[in-house]
């Protein structure tokens, strides 16, 4: 295993199939991240999402895309050179990778990519043993999204947080009120084709564990973006109360719980999920 892997993979101290499929693709994205640090990408661009929360913040999931934002809206902008970085720098450790763009739509802001590894090529790298290995067919495949957001509903605050391994270098994220208004505005406004993110929920609740602060304007703005807001109305925390109680009431938690478990070690967390029980966590959102 070249040395990087290992330094990144053994902390994860993985023994079962999921765990080095988690651990896998948070190896990707944590050297994505690197490649694109080459490539300058966070000079027009902040990571926001479950990917920031749980590398940067300590999230307690596991998170499968790399979202990204422009600083400022920019339609002309492309991932291209950048996709091309992150292949550089997965070759660069042993790691198998093609990263494609999706074809946009003409009315879309998100231009969106996949990294996509074949998965035993790269347990192999990892020195997965073949117990594993045989349980999967040849032909399988980890697939991480990659999106990046055109055009920001309004200018996000943003920070800059360092890691250190492989080497030190610094990632542009998105404001943590900023990232808890983007939550709440997956969870008052996401429509779900098949199945309710239970995500959205479980970083919900990580976020008012936290007492962190929601940017209750930036919410509003992406909320008149998205057309779930007329513009130039914006939400007071009683709005915000009323809407999420709205919510709430019409959700399958029993659903949502069971696509958020697998990126979970602890389903106990998920115990006390019901209706009854997010309503209670409101009133203790603080809002700026």
């Amino acid at each position: 295993m070249h040395p990087i892997l290992k330094q990144l993979i053994e902390p994860y101290a993985p023994k079962t199939i999921e765990d080095y499929t988690n651990s896998l693709k948070e190896t990707i994205q944590h050297l994505a991240l690197l490649g694109l640090w080459r490539n300058k990408f966070y000079e027009h661009a902040a990571l926001y999402g479950g990917t920031a929360l749980r590398i940067f913040y300590g999230l307690n999931r596991f998170s499968e895309d790399l979202d990204f934002s422009l600083l400022k809206s920019d339609e002309g902008f492309s991932l291209e050179p950048h996709c091309t970085a992150i292949e550089k720098e997965l070759a660069s450790v042993g790691l198998e990778s093609h990263v494609r763009i999706k074809q946009k739509s003409q009315d879309s802001t998100i231009e969106s990519a996949f990294i996509k590894a074949n998965t035993i090529k790269n347990f192999i790298a990892i020195d997965v043993g073949q117990d594993v290995t045989d349980l999967l067919p040849k032909t399988h495949h980890l697939k991480i999204k990659f999106e990046l957001d055109h055009n920001p509903p309004y200018k996000l605050d943003t920070e800059v947080k360092t890691l250190l391994i492989p080497i030190p270098f610094q990632v542009r994220l998105v404001s943590v009120p900023d990232l808890f208004a983007g939550k709440v505005h997956a969870v008052l406004c996401r429509s779900w084709k098949t199945r309710i993110k239970g995500r959205d929920f479980y970083d919900f609740v990580w976020h008012v564990a936290h007492k962190h602060l929601i940017n209750l304007k930036g919410l509003s703005l992406r909320m008149q973006q998205t057309g779930h807001l007329e513009p130039g109305v914006f939400l007071t925390k009683k709005d915000l109360g009323e809407a999420l109680n709205k919510r709430f009431a019409a959700i399958d938690f029993k659903q949502a719980k069971q696509d958020v478990a697998p990126f979970i070690k602890d389903s106990q967390e998920l115990s006390l999920w019901s209706v009854d029980f997010f309503k209670e966590l409101i009133p203790q959102i603080v809002c700026c």
